[in-house]
């Protein structure tokens, strides 16, 4: 059996190496960066040297998948002309620089449907990241849809939006997609992954609407908000509304055991590593 891949999200800081180098000193076995800055449109180019840096050091401390998250300013379904034309050329740019780097996985937000009605949204993401992909030859990059908190316009709330922009993107483009399950936003959407009940009914409802063979890597974040709150806080585990328990019950499903759980967490001094601590803990040992 593969071992559970706990990991957690790293900086890009100083060179690609760091982030892969840090994600191994905290004795995670798989990683999440940013491949420019989350909050710009500019965008470097990967240096070829520092992606040989960074593939000598996941090969060596067995870091995998690799996960890239798009640029947080990327809105496909924005309304707005000026907007919409950054974020369609961003994330080209995101799809060109994970194939370089090697990521297997890039984590998209669906995006705001703020000044239009959901369906309208829904399908300008649709074709915007049909225009993005145009083209696009990556050898191994899939993309990963997440679900949101369901805050002010947000898609991706419900998991049968999710499915519709799959369905209708993906058999316009080469790209594979598929899903990313974020814990904390899912129990601020309404899905009560903190108790055994709640647990169960939401994978139901995953693998009913999703399949949750697509589902590829799970976002481990406990939520400041309660249950059907839409606040998008994320806590350190333990120490939000999931609690220990809630965590225990998720990484130890048997339907859950082959899923990469990814950390993005608040970080300080020792947060870091108590978190992939705990989730190694919960899920070797339970609550």
């Amino acid at each position: 059996m593969e071992p559970l891949r706990i990991g957690i999200h790293t900086s890009t800081a100083g060179s690609l190496e760091n982030a892969a180098l840090k994600a191994a000193a905290l004795g995670a076995n798989t990683f999440q960066i940013f491949s420019s800055s989350p909050r710009m449109w500019r965008a470097s180019k990967p240096v070829p040297s520092e992606v040989r840096l960074l593939e000598r050091a996941r090969v060596k401390f067995d870091l995998s998948p690799l996960v890239i998250h798009v640029n947080y300013l990327v809105n496909l379904a924005a309304v707005d002309d000026g907007v919409r034309a950054n974020s369609i050329a961003s994330f080209r740019g995101e799809l060109e620089r994970a194939d370089t780097i090697g990521a297997e996985l890039l984590v998209l937000h669906p995006g705001n449907y703020k000044g239009q009605e959901l369906g309208q949204g829904m399908a300008a993401f649709v074709e915007g990241f049909v225009e993005a992909a145009a083209g696009f030859a990556g050898r191994r990059v899939t993309v990963l849809l997440e679900n949101t908190v369901g805050s002010g316009a947000q898609i991706g709330s419900r998991l049968e939006e999710l499915r519709v922009l799959r369905d209708l993107t993906q058999p316009r483009c080469d790209v594979p997609i598929g899903y990313c399950l974020d814990t904390c936003h899912l129990l601020a959407s309404g899905f009560d992954v903190a108790n055994a009940a709640g647990l169960a009914k939401t994978l139901e409802d995953a693998e009913n609407i999703l399949g949750l063979g697509e589902v590829r890597v799970i976002h481990a974040n406990d939520s400041k908000g309660g249950l059907g709150s839409h606040l998008d806080r994320h806590e350190n585990i333990g120490a939000g509304k999931i609690g220990e328990a809630g965590f225990a019950r998720i990484l130890t499903h048997p339907n859950l055991r082959e899923k990469p759980f990814i950390l993005e967490t608040p970080s300080d001094e020792g947060a870091d590593r108590k978190d992939v601590d705990t989730l190694k803990r919960l899920a070797r040992n339970g609550a």
